[in-house]
């Protein structure tokens, strides 16, 4: 079954690499470059670059996904299926609600990012269109956080905030962290590699393959937004980085429960701390613009350019520099992640500190002072 979900990563590419070629040819001809912001927003210099790259990542992602659930339900009993596949119909059909609502959430969140890309809605207006799926994705679906809580506090009802909070927050780190030429197409990519190699270890083949089609999606994007070569030719803008964002979010807590992970060793409840330490970095970088923002006396919903990759680049390294080490930050604590449930109790203390330290690096490396540069005459005895 494993190769037959990776061979998805094919379709997604394919799809948003035409796609994204037409959009930056159709976005100069239509003028579809970034805004000027929502008053009081602070952005780097625009260039006449189109931010409709999310399109493609969206359409990449959904299409096949959408192709896949049609196919499954005209499959009846699964006779035409291929006879390696029949064993999976079933439950591939078991998931086409869950699919129906998460459809539904993020054709919601492309269309307000499409939106706010155009002309910037305001905070309070977006969060609350975020809440909306936020929401509805616990109490519609048989995805939650810490389902074991139920039992101790008389219902779900915690399970489905906590869910909720998680959803909106790594929604908008994603959001946030999409400020440089590759950076948040990258994080997605590593990410949802590892989220990837937690699934099929574990066997959850629908959660596979979206996690396949979200990857081959970015990359096909990632062919023009990438600095390796050239400056980007197109962003994914709001209405990709929404996408992204809650789709991680939602499949990484399909893939947190305990439970469900093959030869995870009983009480191992740091399991459910998985996509912490996946997408540690990003929201590293939430969390602390929130907290500088708010202690300068500003809305911790207005944009400027204090974030994580900001920071860094203000020591004196290039864009490319900055992005690179940020995507090796998160690779550093994604790949521990996927052993996480694994782990004997002591090691997974060790996988903590790990974190602690590369999080602690990047902190060192953004607010360390400036220091002189060696060969000067100041350097002299």
């Amino acid at each position: 079954m494993t190769p037959l979900v990776l061979s998805l990563l094919a379709p997604a590419f394919a799809i948003s690499l035409v796609l994204t070629a037409a959009l930056i040819r159709l976005g100069h001809r239509l003028g579809t470059f970034d805004s000027a912001g929502v008053p009081g927003q602070i952005k780097a210099e625009r260039r006449r670059v189109p931010n409709t790259g999310g399109v493609a990542i969206f359409w990449g992602t959904v299409l096949p996904l959408v192709a896949g659930l049609v196919a499954i339900s005209a499959a009846g009993d699964g006779a035409w299926v291929p006879e390696a596949m029949r064993p999976y119909v079933a439950g591939a059909k078991s998931q086409a609600g869950t699919a129906a609502v998460l459809l539904g959430c993020l054709a919601l969140l492309h269309a307000m990012g499409m939106i706010d890309d155009r002309k910037p809605l305001g905070p309070f207006g977006k969060l609350a269109v975020m809440l909306a799926p936020g929401v509805a994705i616990p109490l519609l679906t048989d995805t939650r956080l810490l389902t074991f809580l139920d039992a101790y506090v008389g219902g779900p009802w915690l399970s489905i905030i906590l869910t909720a909070l998680w959803l909106v927050a790594v929604t908008n780190a994603m959001n946030f962290i999409d400020n440089m030429d590759g950076l948040a197409g990258g994080i997605v990519v590593i990410a949802g590699g590892c989220f990837l190699g937690a699934s099929l270890i574990n066997g959850q083949w629908f959660i596979a393959s979206v996690l396949t089609l979200l990857i081959g999606a970015t990359l096909g994007f990632l062919v023009f937004n990438h600095p390796a070569r050239k400056p980007a030719r197109i962003f994914m803008g709001d209405g990709g980085s929404l996408v992204v964002g809650f789709l991680l979010a939602f499949l990484a807590v399909r893939i947190t429960y305990v439970d469900d992970i093959e030869g995870a060793r009983g009480g191992n409840w740091y399991a459910a701390l998985m996509p912490l330490v996946v997408l540690a970095v990003p929201l590293y970088d939430f969390v602390s613009v929130t907290l500088l923002r708010l202690s300068q006396g500003k809305s911790p919903f207005v944009g400027d350019m204090q974030h994580l990759s900001h920071r860094i680049a203000s020591r004196g390294l290039s864009k490319r520099h900055t992005v690179t080490i940020i995507h090796i930050a998160t690779a550093s604590t994604a790949i521990t992640g996927i052993f996480l449930a694994r782990l004997e109790p002591w090691q997974a203390v060790l996988a903590g500190v790990q974190v602690t330290l590369v999080l602690g690096l990047l902190a060192l490396l953004e607010f360390a002072p400036h220091v002189r540069r060696l060969g000067t005459d100041k350097d002299a005895p």
